[in-house]
């Protein structure tokens, strides 16, 4: 508070120092108990006046009694706009440096005028001043000045980012929250009330529920283009689920127990069917995001997007210029709801090109969020259906060149984590958000061969039919009139733009990711050979032993990737072994694998499968020539090493570590078994567990360790049907056999050679401890 009374002399004497402190320890005694002094209308006008300079209050309380009192439903508004006027100019400096200062921590001391005018009650004020019109049962209402209401709101704004609590005791409001959506119906303030609800919302601790909102239908069909786009950024704190917060929450265990508690369906499901139920939704967000921009020109374009994105830490800055541009277009023509008047604004074609494109592209990010999470929802298919009708596919193949991976050098490539959330520029999160929903279309969906041409749809009919096999259902099925146009598919290009990204580029890992997505699921010849054909395995080989690449996420998605694309396809583990031709480059890969498997099970996991496979078709004769060559064959063929893969797999996790991420090393156990189970070598195997237990000294550290994640496994995936069908899809053994499985090893009856049981000697046994509770 020191800096905010401002310092006394010595000569002043305490009494003075007394009374300055008290009126601020009144008033911040009132914001917590509800009783007492609330703002500053409550004190004479004298008393404020005599303090304010000592306390270096800037006549804030003084101007804050004057909008009070001109605000009255009955004054001249225009009195009121005003004092708030001179308030805001005076806010207005400390809101620029927050954001021009890497946002530091709202403190008292670095923003005293906002500080200031929220302690003595001009927040209240404003919001009561914005909501008078809804309380008042007068007949002749007093209209508000649009310029009063935009003041308003960004007076809230620079408070809610410069001082600690204002937005969090705003978001308590669901009057007010509910109230502001009402006010994005006028264009004229719709980016103050966008840009204030945004920053509100991001702070609410329950999720808004969107039906609340008075006619939320013909609120968002009212919306132009660009309006639509920036209502998208509310609409991602609406309908994704909440962070569930530190690592320890993120293991299955805590996700499982959190799952029981949080009633189904949650705010945010019920928040995607009320968005799917808005007529036009859908078809506009594709259209926002398929719409061309103009295309940037010179050398120096990449160089004067960062120099512009520097400057613009936010949208809120390139929003005002647009806005701006979009004023100036009305004054000069009949306003248009559609962005031609936009496109037409002398002022917009004198912003550099580059902001014009940083403008659509950051838009584009918010939408493709959007229709991303609706897409990993619960009414995925419904959405499917739509985001196929409308062609947002082919839409996005025509963007692809000259929008979304332009031809340009980055010399400076940012290269940065996986997380989607991170703080980076509008082009790099516009690609990461564009491989995301590729491979959430791609996923499991039959949709997936829209990713291609209808050229390219005729190759993989012809890969069937000279491999004679039939070709996949969702192949025939496919409606070619929705597929992309063109020379290349969208698929193909992104296979393109792969191989020219740097070894440790992040990129790499959504691109495989996504690319990984369209094989994922039945395993498909053709899909394969497709891939095949244009080098793609030699590519990811290339990563993995010869470019030098470091990065475990990029090295994990391509261990994924390859897992995929060579499973059950011996052609494949022939061009394995023509690129990987000398032991050097095999030692190298099988250091790469070895050195966490965690990121390489699944890798692991396709080679024990497809062994398996091949070693029952002997009496193909290619099969059985790539089986005597193939060194990655024949490394998996030794039993020593399948071996060592299980003990290790089934030491790197436990019940309490389990994630998303790792469970794959339990499940890649598990086939390992399920195979040695299948050709009556389970008792082999369980006993080689015991065997490494007692050379390691440790005697039922392994065996007690994989009984208890078997029991979590039974809990976690007989209740998940999506889970249950993903392994059997992906490993061709009925999930019926994975259970059998699982209740033979768990059997209590110490007599069977195939239960863990039988392989722990009693002093050891600790099979029966409740590790699974909450």
């Amino acid at each position: 508070m020191a800096t905010l009374l401002g310092s006394e002399s010595p000569c002043a004497g305490g009494k003075r120092r007394h009374c300055n402190s008290s009126i601020v320890t009144k008033f911040t005694a009132s914001k917590i108990t509800g009783q007492g002094f609330s703002r500053g209308t409550e004190l004479p006008g004298g008393l404020l006046q005599e303090r304010d300079k000592r306390a270096k209050w800037h006549g804030i309380p003084t101007l804050l009694q004057r909008l009070y009192e001109s605000s009255h439903p009955n004054s001249d508004l225009s009195n009121a706009y005003s004092f708030l006027k001179v308030l805001s100019s005076q806010l207005s400096m400390e809101a620029m440096s927050f954001v021009t200062e890497d946002r530091k921590t709202a403190q008292e001391s670095t923003f005293p005028n906002t500080y200031t005018f929220d302690l003595f009650g001009g927040v209240d004020l404003l919001v009561e001043i914005l909501m008078r019109p809804t309380l008042t049962m007068q007949k002749n209402k007093n209209n508000m000045n649009d310029d009063l209401v935009k003041e308003c709101l960004s007076v809230l704004y620079n408070c809610c980012i410069c001082t600690e609590g204002v937005t969090k005791s705003l978001a308590a409001r669901d009057d007010f929250v509910l109230f502001l959506f009402t006010l994005m119906t006028n264009k004229k303030t719709f980016l103050q009330t966008a840009t204030l609800i945004e920053d509100i919302l991001g702070v609410k601790k329950e999720m808004i529920q969107l039906e609340g909102i008075p006619n939320l239908s013909g609120l968002v069909q009212s919306f132009d283009q660009q309006q639509l786009a920036n209502f998208c950024r509310i609409l991602s704190v609406t309908i994704s689920e909440p962070d569930v917060g530190n690592d320890d929450k993120h293991t299955l265990l805590a996700k499982n127990a959190q799952q029981k508690r949080i009633a189904s369906p949650s705010r945010a499901e019920v928040n995607q069917v009320t968005l799917l139920n808005i007529p036009g939704f859908i078809e506009r967000l594709c259209k926002l995001a398929t719409r061309k921009v103009s295309e940037a020109t010179g050398a120096n374009f990449l160089q004067e997007l960062e120099d512009w994105y520097t400057w613009l830490d936010n949208a809120l800055v390139l929003d005002a210029l647009m806005q701006m541009a979009t004023e100036e277009a009305e004054q000069s023509s009949t306003e248009s709801s559609d962005e031609s008047s936009l496109a037409t604004s002398p002022l917009r074609h004198r912003l550099p090109q580059s902001m014009k494109i940083v403008h659509e592209i950051m838009y584009k990010v918010e939408v493709l969020y959007v229709l991303c999470v609706l897409l990993m929802g619960r009414q995925r298919n419904q959405v499917h259906k739509m985001l196929a009708e409308f062609r947002l596919i082919p839409g996005l193949n025509n963007l692809f060149d000259k929008l979304i991976w332009r031809k340009y050098t980055a010399t400076n490539h940012v290269v940065h984590g996986q997380n989607e959330n991170c703080d980076c520029s509008p082009e790099i999160s516009f690609k990461i958000q564009f491989l995301r929903l590729l491979q959430s279309f791609s996923d499991h969906h039959e949709n997936k061969y829209l990713l291609l041409n209808s050229q390219e749809l005729n190759e993989l009919s012809a890969i069937s039919m000279k491999a004679n096999i039939p070709e996949v259902e969702a192949l025939v099925n496919t409606d070619r009139s929705l597929v992309c146009d063109g020379k290349k598919g969208l698929l193909t290009r992104l296979l393109t733009v792969m191989k020219r990204e740097p070894p440790d580029s992040s990129f790499r890992f959504w691109q495989a990711r996504a690319v990984e997505s369209f094989l994922r699921g039945a395993t498909s010849y053709a899909d394969q050979m497709f891939l095949l054909k244009r080098g793609l395995l030699e590519h990811i080989l290339f990563c993995i032993i010869d470019s030098g690449c470091t990065s475990r996420d990029v090295l994990q998605s391509y261990f994924d990737l390859l897992g995929e694309l060579m499973k059950f396809n011996i052609d494949a583990f022939k061009r394995f072994n023509k690129y990987v031709n000398t032991p050097e480059k095999f030692q190298t890969f099988m250091t790469q694998i070895n050195s966490s498997l965690v990121d390489s099970n699944m890798l692991v996991r396709c080679i024990v499968l497809s062994l398996d496979r091949f070693e029952s078709q002997t009496e193909d004769v290619k099969v059985v020539e790539v089986l005597s060559e193939c060194c990655l064959l024949s490394y998996m063929a030794k039993v020593e090493n399948r071996l060592s893969f299980l003990f290790r797999l089934i030491n790197i996790i436990n019940v309490q570590t389990l994630t998303q991420e790792n469970v794959s090393c339990l499940n890649t156990s598990l086939v390992i078994l399920m195979l040695a189970r299948r050709k009556a070598k389970l008792p082999f195997y369980l006993n080689a567990l015991r065997e490494k237990e007692y050379a390691e000294k440790y005697p039922g550290f392994l065996l007690n360790n994989f009984h208890n994640l078997l029991r979590f496994w039974q809990r976690h995936y007989l209740n998940k049907d999506k889970d249950s069908t993903c392994l059997e899809n992906s490993s061709c053994i009925p999930f019926s056999y994975w259970k059998e499985t699982v209740s033979v090893l768990l059997c209590s009856d110490r007599t069977s050679l195939c239960a863990i049981a039988s392989y722990i000697d009693e002093p050891f046994m600790d099979l029966y401890r409740d590790l699974l509770e909450d």
